[in-house]
């Protein structure tokens, strides 16, 4: 989580009271937040040396989800609010003079929808700065970069000086050749080319080179006369620098993700609204995109939502009515009020608290205002005993009779590179199964597994100098799209393993997969064999992955429904959710190993395969749990 450096004296003014140690330490825990460190003592250990010293700082650690804390001006005016001190501030957009027609504009080229397509804007009129409160607003962006932004990767942030720029803007991208500008602390002009090199060995920007390096266009943006007002995400120019004397603020923010994009340029407008000679408000934009359409920023509608005082009672324990919830929620910067239905109180989410999305967040904030501590201590209504979940209890069943045929249960990642999972198996992407990482820190982990054969491939690879025969199972989830689900995904719990030998040993696998279906009480049935109720067989099948004729598809007929209605129709939904069709069920594969394959995972000994989904077996879906609690 990130942790936030204030000017410890400058809190206690904005607070209107002087705290000790302990009295803050406990503020901030009611609050949900944790004070990381007071500098004090080493502040006047230093003086008394005679050595200069800054003035005492708290370093408070803030809940990652908070962007509105990430500056002393969020979090001096939440704990106001918070203690009663203020109402929740009111944000509001004010046009200029004449009305929309004269908002600034800024226009949008096509071009930059190859790297950064995505851009807003904000006023901040008649701003009073000091020293301390500039400060701030620079590390509040530095904050913003390194947490929501992702070191400028998503988001990044541009703050001007407008006296200085001549609108409307325009924001363009250009082949690095062409654009020259004097950069922020320098007293001459680079090419953008110049600027890649000349930033390689200034270590708190060349970690954000990459970002755009290797682009054919880089983005930028100019006002109506060509001057360079920022080259994102890289460097402002010199020509549009902030001091202490900047009245008008003139805030840009580009972004590749749109929902960031709208976060943070509210989160900085309204964090620094407050210095404006009219508090909390911000004049907005007109952003002109590619396809004519246009765009007010910022948004700074309230978002309204629904907390219920009974919902909000049954997860804390408490006896709320409509009233208390209400003010519990003004207590947390939020609007509320309680509807013409007594268990309804209708809040307004400001633009500051993008971490408020449902209404159990407001369960949170209800229970963090009326306090922890404070909440009753109950013991459950009812005594229970912990039980494993269907899905393990088959699972445990193909480890224990695996194991006790000698072979060794392996736990590799569930996550894995997408040729692993793919072209080293001799498989195709369709773009419809598997679900990708955003944000990979490795190549090792961009796909979540559809398989578990990579993980059991890899685990062989660094164990290759042990003796033969490798016996290796897992059995654990895979994951696939669903676009019916509200996560978008479903996991699917799988069954597999791999015998590494210097025969392949398909009889092997095949043995391990007539055991288990042996202990599930299925079957071995005849694929022509219309007249069995139920069963497995084994069919000859041509896939990439396997040696062509040597490799089989994993049939699974289920047995009729019976039972009672209402065991019937949970079957029913739960066969639909996981197969979607109807007969004979394609459950898994063996076979051996195809030598790309092995040769791709570095493997010199022929290998057999088996995987299967273990869904169908799951109580209550199948006959053997049918008796089953």
């Amino acid at each position: 989580m990130p942790t936030v450096a204030v000017d410890k004296e400058d809190l206690w003014e904005r607070l209107g009271h002087k705290y000790t140690p302990e009295d803050f330490d406990r503020l901030l825990f009611e609050f949900g937040l944790e004070l990381d460190e007071d500098t004090t003592e080493e502040v006047e250990a230093l003086r008394e040396k005679g050595l200069p010293a800054d003035r005492p700082q708290l370093k408070i650690e803030i809940p990652a989800n908070r962007y509105d804390l990430l500056c002393i001006e969020g979090i001096s005016r939440a704990l106001r609010v918070y203690l009663g001190k203020d109402k929740p501030p009111v944000y509001r957009l004010v046009l200029p003079e004449g009305g929309e027609k004269n908002l600034i504009t800024a226009t949008v080229a096509p071009e930059t929808q190859r790297i950064r397509p995505y851009f807003a804007c904000a006023i901040l009129r008649n701003v009073t700065f000091t020293q301390r409160s500039y400060d701030s607003f620079i590390n509040l962006q530095d904050k913003l970069h390194q947490n929501i932004c992702r070191r400028r990767q998503f988001v990044a942030i541009g703050t001007h000086d407008l006296d200085t720029l001549q609108p409307p803007f325009s924001y363009e991208a250009k082949p690095p050749k062409d654009i020259k500008f004097v950069p922020l602390s320098k007293d001459k002009a680079y090419t953008a080319e110049e600027l890649m090199t000349v930033y390689e060995s200034e270590k708190h920007l060349a970690k954000y080179l990459p970002i755009i390096r290797d682009s054919p266009v880089y983005p930028i943006i100019y006002d109506s006369k060509g001057n360079v007002a920022s080259m994102p995400p890289i460097i402002n120019s010199e020509h549009s620098k902030i001091t202490l004397n900047t009245r008008n603020v003139f805030i840009d923010v580009t972004a590749t993700d749109e929902t960031k994009l709208g976060i943070v340029i509210n989160i900085v407008a309204t964090m620094f609204s407050e210095y404006c000679s009219e508090p909390f408000t911000i004049e907005p934009c007109k952003v002109i995109y590619p396809d004519g359409t246009s765009r007010i920023t910022p948004d700074l509608k309230y978002r309204s939502i629904t907390a219920h005082p009974s919902y909000i009672n049954s997860c804390t324990g408490l006896k709320l009515d409509g009233p208390e919830v209400a003010k519990l929620l003004e207590q947390m910067t939020l609007t509320a009020v309680v509807g013409e239905n007594p268990d309804e109180v209708l809040v307004d989410v400001p633009p500051t608290r993008p971490d408020i999305m449902h209404e159990c967040d407001l369960v949170e904030d209800a229970a963090i205002a009326y306090g922890f501590n404070n909440l009753p201590d109950t013991f459950p209504p009812t005594s229970t005993v912990a039980q494993p979940l269907n899905v393990s209890k088959v699972s445990d069943i193909v480890r224990k009779e695996w194991a006790l045929a000698g072979w060794v249960e392996v736990f590799p990642f569930i996550l894995c590179s997408h040729e692993e999972n793919f072209d080293w198996l001799n498989r195709k992407d369709d773009g419809t199964q598997v679900v990708r990482i955003g944000n990979p820190k490795t190549l090792e982990f961009q796909v979540v597994r559809t398989s578990l054969l990579p993980g059991l491939l890899k685990t062989i690879r660094e164990n290759r100098s042990h003796p033969l025969p490798i016996r290796i199972f897992e059995s654990s989830d895979v994951v696939f799209k669903d676009p019916r689900l509200e996560r978008q995904a479903r996991n699917v719990r799988h069954a597999a393993a791999v015998w590494c030998n210097k025969t392949a040993g398909f009889e092997v696998v095949h043995g391990m997969l007539d055991r288990i279906m042996q202990m599930l009480e299925v079957p071995r049935i005849a694929s022509t064999d219309a007249k069995a109720p139920t069963g497995y067989y084994i069919k000859e099948r041509d896939d990439p992955t396997f040696f062509p004729g040597r490799a089989a598809t994993i049939y699974y007929r289920p047995p009729p429904t019976s039972g009672s209605s209402a065991h019937l129709s949970t079957v029913k939904r739960q066969i639909e959710s996981v197969f979607h069709t109807t007969g004979d069920k394609e459950i898994g594969v063996l076979g051996i190993l195809h030598p790309t394959v092995l040769e791709k995972f570095e493997i010199g000994y022929p290998c057999s395969a088996l995987e299967f989904s273990l869904e169908y077996f799951i109580p209550p879906m199948h006959p053997l749990w049918s008796n089953a609690d």
